[in-house]
């Protein structure tokens, strides 16, 4: 048996952040088969089976891989934090950051907003992912998670988590539809976007504070004739005309085709913006750069919504 060093630990590390050989490859830069053959050899090693396939072919890491990797993110923080003290990197801002939203987030507040981050920092490499459900934090699949809700005793104790803002919502149709102008003026002409059926989430989302709004003011309607799971295609379906549902107003207020329809008495949700964060990583100049840049982007928005 040898000795494990950082060199075998950066091939766990990778593996359980990427979830296949493929994808650790490409982010190591050498090909699957070696990835591969590395991990058997560090298996071997330890005497320990530390990945196992998924139901759907990814690879996860056992109660033995997440220990190892446990160890092996704090091997990356120590050497990041003695390259920062050696080099005085700690006012450089370069190198990859990986964050991750749910898609309308991703799509419609925060790639509109890279080239002005890029342009300052041209060392920086951003990753997103856009991905309706919650991506782990402490597994290293992202480096910061901007979140729809205070996060829960599920993130663990090793997060660091900070409200940033509170998404506010509001009901809205296609322009090409009329609507009325103030509250309260709702008429049964024809063709009017209050005439348009809601448009909502599937069941298993029905816990989402906007998916219970509409199912609040559309009992009266019957069944929504759209359901979908996440906010973004919501947004096309709206655009489509094919009915009238919730988004968020930092991102339809910022869109042509869309109009804001009154409240009509019924308050519109709103929901509370986290930002998350490995506190291993608290002290990259990197990770404070970009978590910057999302809230100055989120209150900017904020501002031109109100």
């Amino acid at each position: 048996m040898h000795d494990i060093d950082w060199n075998d630990l950066r091939y766990v590390l990778a593996l359980t952040r990427e979830g296949s050989f493929a994808a650790a490859g490409r982010r190591l830069g050498l090909d699957p088969t070696t990835v591969a053959r590395r991990l058997r050899a560090i298996e071997r090693a330890l005497g320990v089976r530390l990945f196992e396939r998924g139901a759907e072919g990814e690879m996860r890491p056992t109660q033995a891989g997440e220990v190892a990797a446990s160890r092996a993110e704090a091997v990356e923080a120590e050497i990041g934090g003695l390259t920062l003290a050696v080099k005085g990197a700690d006012s450089e801002i370069s190198g990859t950051v990986r964050v991750t939203a749910v898609p309308i987030l991703i799509n419609r507040v925060l790639i509109p907003a890279v080239a002005d981050l890029v342009a300052r920092h041209p060392g920086l490499r951003l990753e997103l992912v856009a991905d309706p459900h919650d991506v782990s934090l402490t597994r290293r699949e992202a480096d910061i998670a901007l979140r729809l809700a205070r996060p829960g005793t599920e993130s663990g104790s090793r997060i660091i988590a900070r409200r940033i803002g509170t998404l506010a919502y509001a009901a809205y149709a296609a322009s090409h539809v009329p609507a009325p102008s103030l509250p309260g003026q709702i008429t049964d002409l024809p063709g009017q976007a209050t005439d348009l059926p809601w448009l909502t989430y599937e069941d298993g989302m029905a816990y989402l504070p906007q998916a219970r709004w509409i199912a609040g003011v559309s009992r009266k309607d019957g069944h929504a004739p759209l359901v979908v799971n996440d906010a973004e295609p919501l947004l096309h379906a709206i655009l489509a005309g094919l009915g009238r549902s919730l988004l968020p107003c930092i991102v339809a207020d910022q869109m042509t085709g869309l109009t804001r329809l009154p409240e009509d008495g019924h308050p519109f949700p709103a929901r509370e913006l986290w930002l998350l964060t490995h506190p291993d990583l608290r002290h990259l100049a990197r990770i404070a750069a970009v978590t910057a840049w999302i809230e100055a982007t989120i209150q900017r928005l904020e501002g031109r919504s109100d």
